[in-house]
């Protein structure tokens, strides 16, 4: 019988070793994971802005500093606000939630006088309001993760700007792959990261924008919160504004405001619907195309570990994973072939 040869017995053993420390790393590090996907994506964002004043003169730790900050203003601000508006909603939310409900029922009681089946009596309006309210705690949730992230992301965010020329190479010499290979891993990854941080969050921001014209304009209660909730749901495919736009209709009509509902349904199908494709048409088409079924997964997946920012993390983190498996085919396909 053959023996295994040291150096292959040292070999496994290194390569298990790594696997082990790897999972052991990993798995401390996924609570504060958003904070390194925030500062790769913040450092693609700025590197540009970065050169152009070095390019000026500027010492780097102060052109580092005043891009930081005004990235801490330009998008954590916002953001910030917005998870505390959700956070402060909640409650108003999961109210409005059994108003919702009960509309539906009032409805399909009218319905089932014609249909000749009990419909209404299979919807349990407290089981649906407390999920609805588990899972918008969830979304907010979050804060002290949040902040240890942020202050991660900031750290590192800092050296890459500064030390950027350095970190490059030591992250080269540590990744087992080809320079080409490294090469389309920059120029992909670079247009993943542009598409995800910047093209989802602009549409869903104007598709919002059109939806928060009509709730103003048809006397919408908490216009704002719901302008919040339909931008969010315009990140998520086959879900889109309408996660929005159906609960304020329904709304309306729970009101007694019939057609004001009726003309709401009509603007958000007919205009917010419309505009969606000519503004993911302009937008994305400037940027990498991201495929809907990335994004859904990518929803469903950040949203369970980063939280609301988990809405562009979640998708940018599904992107890469498949532009590694890319990658790995490329590299080492061929020599499976020949074996």
């Amino acid at each position: 019988m053959d023996r295994l040869k040291p150096a292959l017995v040292r070999q496994i053993f290194v390569l298990m070793l790594i696997l082990f420390l790897t999972v052991l790393i990993f798995k401390e590090i996924i609570p504060y994971l958003s904070g390194v996907l925030g500062a790769i994506t913040l450092y693609v964002l700025l590197r540009n802005w970065m050169k152009k004043l070095l390019a000026r003169g500027w010492k780097p730790p102060v052109a580092a500093a005043l891009l930081m900050a005004g990235s801490f203003v330009g998008i954590l601000v916002p953001i910030i606000l917005i998870v505390i508006m959700l956070t402060s909603k909640i409650s108003k939310a999961v109210a409005n939630s059994e108003r919702v409900i009960r509309a539906v029922k009032e409805q399909l009681t009218e319905a089932e006088t014609y249909v000749g089946y009990s419909l209404s009596e299979s919807i349990d309006t407290s089981s649906v309001t407390n999920w609805m309210s588990g899972n918008l705690q969830s979304l907010a949730g979050g804060t002290f993760n949040a902040f240890i992230a942020i202050g991660i992301m900031y750290f590192m965010l800092y050296y890459m700007l500064v030390k950027r020329d350095s970190m490059k190479s030591s992250l080269i010499s540590y990744i087992p792959l080809g320079n080409d290979n490294l090469e389309i891993i920059a120029k992909e990854s670079d247009q993943l990261v542009k598409s995800n941080a910047l093209g989802i969050p602009l549409v869903a921001i104007f598709q919002g924008i059109i939806a928060l014209i009509g709730y103003l304009i048809f006397g919408v209660p908490d216009p704002f919160f719901w302008f919040v909730i339909t931008a969010i749901g315009s990140m998520i495919p086959f879900i889109g504004t309408a996660i929005g736009i159906l609960p304020v209709v329904i709304l309306l009509i729970a009101q007694g405001d019939n057609w004001q509902a009726i003309a709401m349904l009509i603007y958000g199908f007919v205009v917010v619907g419309s505009t969606d494709n000519i503004i993911r048409l302009y937008i994305l088409d400037r940027l990498a195309a991201v495929h809907p079924l990335i994004t859904l997964f990518g929803v469903i997946v950040g949203v369970q570990l980063f939280g609301f920012i988990g809405l562009i993390f979640g998708p940018l983190l599904i992107s890469l994973f498949l532009l590694i498996l890319k990658i790995y085919k490329k590299e080492y396909g061929n020599a499976h072939d020949r074996l």
